[in-house]
């Protein structure tokens, strides 16, 4: 057996792709969209079409609503070859706006409906800032399902499980980036891999706070930058994981076992903690790498998203 149908019997595999013709190869049961992987297929020339058509479609409309027709169209492709879910995201730019995401969140629900699509099979991604945490509550309080994105550290995840969100993607490649970053030449990849992985080991210590407490919300790890990290992983509720490597987890044999249990979590002795937007903030605040990431990751996702409208004026 290969790792990836190993990996398959502990943890739902997601494909973390705009590119949805490489999706039949690895059968995952989901898959998770952003910007930037929706600007990197727009301008593959098999993607291109897409683009051109759903321009031409809804001429004259505002861009804003331009673009979400073309994140719903790339999302009914996705859903049209897997047999779960799709994650959307909302416009980064509202990131500190729980009103505009709500209102962005509701109508990216409705033009999938429009097209047929069943809103549970439909998760609405949202930044993970304090307004965004409070947009999804609202989202799910009105049956419309949410995966918390841009995820670094404990307090964001908390506030989501107060929240009562869907789904959290903790972003585990990008904690690694930043702690390798910021130890220089004193990081030694052989001593920080595995379960030494800071990513890791934050995805580890959040799966581990939640299956303790009960909380209901589903953790899936994201952004890998190495086979490792995943399978360090193995036994978390689902894995986002990039064509690229799953490719790699296809074409290798070794043995692979789970790392993390619901039964193993529950006998943690792990106190129960709140926050509220002040402790939330102060929280943040307090951890350089979470408040680092989260800003840079909104950044990134708003340039990407300028120049997928760039695109689509150009169409």
């Amino acid at each position: 057996m290969n790792q990836l149908d190993a990996l398959k019997q502990f943890t739902t595999v997601v494909a973390d792709t705009g590119d949805f013709k490489q999706l039949d190869a690895f059968k995952p049961q989901d898959a998770t969209t952003n910007p930037s992987l929706i600007l990197k297929a727009v301008q593959k020339p098999d993607y291109a079409p897409l683009l051109t058509a759903t321009v031409a479609q809804h001429q004259g409309q505002p861009l804003d609503v331009v673009m979400d027709h073309l994140l719903v169209r790339f999302g009914c492709e996705i859903l049209s070859i897997i047999p779960g879910r799709v994650s959307t995201e909302v416009d980064a730019r509202l990131s500190f706006d729980t009103a505009a995401t709500v209102a962005r969140g509701q109508r990216l629900i409705a033009l999938y409906q429009a097209q047929g699509i069943a809103k549970e099979r439909v998760l609405i991604k949202v930044a993970a800032t304090w307004e965004g945490i409070q947009a999804a509550a609202q989202l799910e309080r009105a049956g419309i399902h949410t995966n918390l994105t841009l995820l670094f550290s404990f307090c964001q995840a908390v506030a989501c499980g107060q929240a009562k969100v869907q789904l959290i993607s903790p972003f585990v490649g990008r904690i690694y980036d930043w702690y390798k970053k910021s130890a220089g030449a004193a990081w030694v990849e052989a001593d920080m891999a595995g379960a030494n992985d800071p990513g890791v080991k934050s995805v580890c210590q959040i799966y581990n706070y939640y299956k303790k407490h009960g909380i209901a919300t589903e953790v899936m790890g994201a952004s890998f930058r190495n086979v490792g990290q995943i399978t360090a992983l193995a036994g978390c509720d689902l894995l986002t994981i990039s064509p690229d490597l799953l490719a790699i987890l296809a074409a290798t044999d070794a043995p692979l076992s789970a790392s993390l249990s619901v039964g193993a979590a529950q006998a943690l002795d792990i106190a129960a903690v709140q926050f509220d937007e002040s402790s939330f903030r102060f929280a943040l605040n307090e951890d350089a790498m979470a408040t680092e990431k989260l800003a840079e990751g909104i950044r990134a996702f708003c340039v990407d998203a300028v120049k997928l409208e760039h695109l689509l004026l150009a169409a």
